[in-house]
């Protein structure tokens, strides 16, 4: 790369494209400067002044660290960080913990409304300028066309847990999994065992009028919904499928007729080893319901585990306070171990027919070309692992990863101790439907024992080309890596804060965190919501998040994963000269003449811009040929291709 640099620079200087070192610009932040000043000085002509200075937003602390350095700050920041304070009693924070950033920048953080301090914030959903937060209390719903100022539009008390959330045009849909779900929405809980009044499964609200929301109705499950994913069929405009993960016991029978806690081989109608489809008439939601219980986990066998991590996890439950949960799990009679009986969490991908389950101990991957009869169609399982959590696709449908919530999202999983394979992402390519393990992924900075910490929710950033995702760990912050080389993943960015407390765990931190039209969002626990935005630097070129800019989506449900298109454009074609510079994938005096043709057609409008595109795509398909990334030269050919039957 520094070879690749250096040549570049002298060609560009040789064209006057660039100034000397007396005329460039200094940068404004506070991290390391490049180990190379040719290597500084490249990247601030390639990357297109990314590295004039940068303002801070005053909620954020210390300025981040955005460094053209292809090294990570060292030591690395988050580690040490002070810790916050916290009224026990109120949950109002009463002193912010230390910030850590690199080459990314919190805009803003809102914390939440008065009705939702001190209880989870748990997923994200996305519909035009609005983001809809779930919350144990019920769900927020947030403006957020100001980035650095979001504005509370409703704050909707509808208390169960998870709350979590998805949007579909006028519809909201909102999980309800636990035992105090009330169909009135008030709070206080339910004390009897078995109630009329109880709801475990969906709650389907109108949001028409995003500040009068109205309940719908529920759809009723038998062990309610942990999670749930809004599946938006191609070939079905008249209905919504909704997939229904539920983690907790069976009800009871006498609350919801045909609910059987038994296994399938002792009851046809068991409510284990399946999961629920409900169907939606988009003309009619309130006639939402149940229309198949796939059987996805049948034959599956009990998964492969760790011995190390399970005698890990056997000494710290000795070690802690006993609980409730404890005396009634110990008290319960040995069983012999099964497969998984439920999923935690479905990624649909509509546009290629598949989903990925990340069901207990096994990843599956499913065909959902019928919507309503999702099968499984292959399975892998890893002793690493120890609760498959969510999945994601690349965009081309080739790779998927899958996460482990080791400790289940409450407990420390980032500390010294813990084996970087543990409460990692597991990575793997994907080929006629065969899953191949390739790597693992984690957040590489070393948490405390105050701090829970885990492999998360996320999604991929849309940069032409590439596999980079934003993910949150808890209070292990967010973390942005690039996968595209899948056995060699690597953190390009990172936000964290300190514990939220300086004496124990209180559960905090990261819940989800997705990309949305050109702003990082991220679910925080308990501080309340925020707002990031992800800086050029060595990893990411300003053609680059321009292009990623480009791609607007009107809704996001990260479970319903869409296909990313980027608008044919100046910047997605740049973003592969910048992919092509940084990996050494073609001649650096071919991509510095690359970069003086694009200027020079950029200038020009109609058929003679048409024209001078379409010779250059033809001659660089051939000179693709001979590239040492011969694919990305193709592609970026492909991209001027593009752009030239774009033109009028």
């Amino acid at each position: 790369m520094i070879s690749n640099f250096r040549s570049l620079f002298r060609h560009l200087n040789r064209h006057h494209i660039v100034k000397r070192e007396s005329s460039l610009p200094r940068s404004g932040t506070r991290g390391p400067a490049a180990p190379l000043l040719f290597v500084s000085l490249a990247a601030c002509v390639l990357y297109a002044n990314a590295c004039a200075s940068s303002s801070m937003s005053s909620s954020s602390g210390p300025s981040p660290v955005m460094s053209m350095s292809a090294s990570p700050p060292s030591p690395d920041p988050r580690v040490g960080l002070r810790p916050g304070r916290r009224d026990s009693a109120t949950a109002r924070i009463l002193e912010r913990a230390g910030e850590a950033s690199w080459n990314v920048r919190l805009i803003s953080n809102t914390p939440p409304s008065e009705k939702f301090v001190g209880s989870t914030n748990s997923d994200l959903a996305f519909l035009g300028n609005y983001a809809f937060q779930g919350n144990y209390n019920g769900w927020q719903v947030w403006n957020i066309a100001n980035l650095g100022r979001p504005a509370l539009t409703t704050a909707y008390f509808c208390p169960a847990s998870q709350s979590d959330v998805s949007v579909y045009k006028n519809l909201l849909f909102v999980s309800a999994e636990g035992l105090t779900g009330r169909k009135d929405c008030a709070g206080g809980g339910i004390e009897d065992s078995v109630s009329a009044i109880r709801v475990r499964g969906i709650r389907i609200f109108d949001i028409t009028d995003v500040t009068k929301p109205k309940y719908i109705t529920d759809v009723q499950t038998c062990r309610g919904s942990h999670t749930h994913t809004v599946l938006v069929d191609p070939n079905d405009k008249d209905n919504i499928y909704v997939y229904i993960s539920g983690s907790a016991g069976v009800r009871d029978p006498r609350e919801l007729s045909g609910c059987e806690d038994l296994r399938p081989d002792a009851s046809p109608n068991s409510q284990l080893f399946r999961i629920e489809v409900i169907k939606v008439p988009l003309a009619n939601p309130a006639q939402a319901k149940v229309v198949s219980a796939p059987r996805i986990f049948q034959d599956l066998t009990a998964p492969p585990t760790s011995t190390a991590r399970s005698i890990q996890d056997s000494i710290e439950r000795a070690n802690r306070p006993r609980t409730a949960a404890d005396s009634a799990r110990a008290a319960r009679p040995p069983t012999v171990r099964a497969g998984p009986t439920q999923c935690h969490d479905i990624t649909v991908f509509p546009a290629i027919g598949l989903a990925g389950g990340a069901c207990g101990g096994y990843g599956l991957l499913l065909d959902i070309r019928d919507p309503a009869n999702p099968k499984r169609i292959g399975a892998v399982a890893d002793s690493n692992f120890s609760f498959w959590h969510s999945a994601t696709f690349s965009n081309d449908g080739s790779k998927i990863l899958f996460t482990d919530e080791w400790g289940g999202g409450s407990a420390p999983r980032c500390r010294t101790t813990d084996k970087y394979e543990w409460g990692a992402d597991a990575l793997f390519t994907l080929s006629n439907n065969q899953m191949t393990f390739k790597s693992y992924y984690k957040m590489p900075a070393a948490q405390t024992s105050t701090e829970n910490c885990v492999a998360h929710n996320g999604s991929l950033i849309p940069i032409p080309g590439r596999e980079v995702m934003v993910q949150g760990w808890y209070q292990g912050g967010i973390s942005v890596f690039d996968w595209t080389d899948i056995a060699h993943p690597k953190e390009i960015a990172f936000f964290d804060r300190g514990p939220l407390d300086p004496n124990r765990l209180v559960t905090a931190g990261s819940w989800s965190v997705y990309w949305y039209n050109g702003a990082i969002v991220s679910s925080e626990i308990q501080r309340g919501l925020d707002i990031f935005e992800l800086l050029p630097s060595a990893f990411i070129s300003k053609n680059e998040l321009e292009a990623a800019k480009s791609v607007h989506f009107d809704y996001l449900n990260a479970q319903g994963q869409p296909k990313l298109v980027w608008p044919a454009s100046f910047p997605v074609v740049r973003s592969y000269v910048d992919q092509l510079v940084r990996g050494n994938g073609m001649s650096a005096e071919r991509l510095a003449s690359v970069t003086v043709e694009l200027d020079r057609l950029e200038k020009l409008s109609g058929a003679e811009r048409k024209t001078g595109l379409s010779a250059l795509s033809t001659q660089l398909h051939k000179d693709a040929v001979a590239a040492a990334d011969s694919p990305r030269a193709h592609m970026m050919a492909a991209e001027v291709g593009r752009l030239a039957a774009a033109q009028p």
